[in-house]
């Protein structure tokens, strides 16, 4: 199990910039973020959508809807990058990760919004990501995409992401990174933070 304080979800935000310097940030979802979730996730072109969700929908079904409002539940998390557009606060992307004790590992998707795509906010993204996965533990972060998605390919691959077959189907690709970071070396302040509270809780326990 992961050890986040789920009750204050608001000290897990991170603030990143995307390539002009502009402020993202990323924070979890939460249930009062349902309609405006979907609503970015109809707003993805079908590609983008087809991408994402390894086939074709319009929009996310309700209950898979609540499973991604529902931050924690069986380790899988959910978060979206937002931005400041024309004084509103934006959903520009989002991503979706789950922790696999078993395995030391942490396995991702994420989007990001057609029309700002191509301003490094996917690479900023990422590295948090990263961050995330090292703050639980985790030795390794992946993820599985279709052959034909360029975008996240290349992405995965100017990240350091090596690329093996995806067990089980020949339609996708896995991207996949060693991740060997101690606590206080993570570069995110809030998940290096989160990573010395918690190997200080195991370290309590054990004695």
């Amino acid at each position: 199990m992961t050890a986040l304080h789920l009750d204050d979800l608001k000290q897990y935000s991170d603030v990143l910039r995307a390539k002009n310097g502009s402020e993202i940030k990323v924070r979890f979802v939460e249930p009062r973020d349902r309609e405006e979730l979907q609503s970015y996730i109809r707003s993805l072109s079908a590609g983008s959508r087809y991408n994402r969700f390894l086939g074709a929908l319009s929009e996310l079904p309700k209950t898979e809807l609540e499973r991604f409002v529902h931050v924690g539940e069986a380790d899988r998390f959910t978060v979206v990058a937002t931005m400041l557009v024309d004084g509103f606060e934006t959903v520009v992307g989002e991503a979706r990760y789950a922790f696999h004790a078993d395995t030391s590992s942490v396995e991702f998707g994420l989007s990001i919004d057609d029309r700002w795509q191509g301003h490094g906010i996917g690479k900023a993204l990422l590295k948090n990501l990263e961050c995330r996965a090292a703050s639980f533990g985790a030795e390794r972060i992946f993820g599985d995409t279709l052959r034909s998605n360029a975008t996240m390919i290349g992405l995965a691959r100017k990240s350091g992401y090596a690329f093996a077959a995806s067990p089980g189907d020949w339609k996708l690709v896995r991207f996949a990174k060693e991740i060997h970071v101690e606590p206080q070396d993570i570069p995110c302040a809030s998940w290096r933070l989160a990573a010395t509270s918690r190997s200080a809780a195991m370290s309590s326990l054990a004695v």
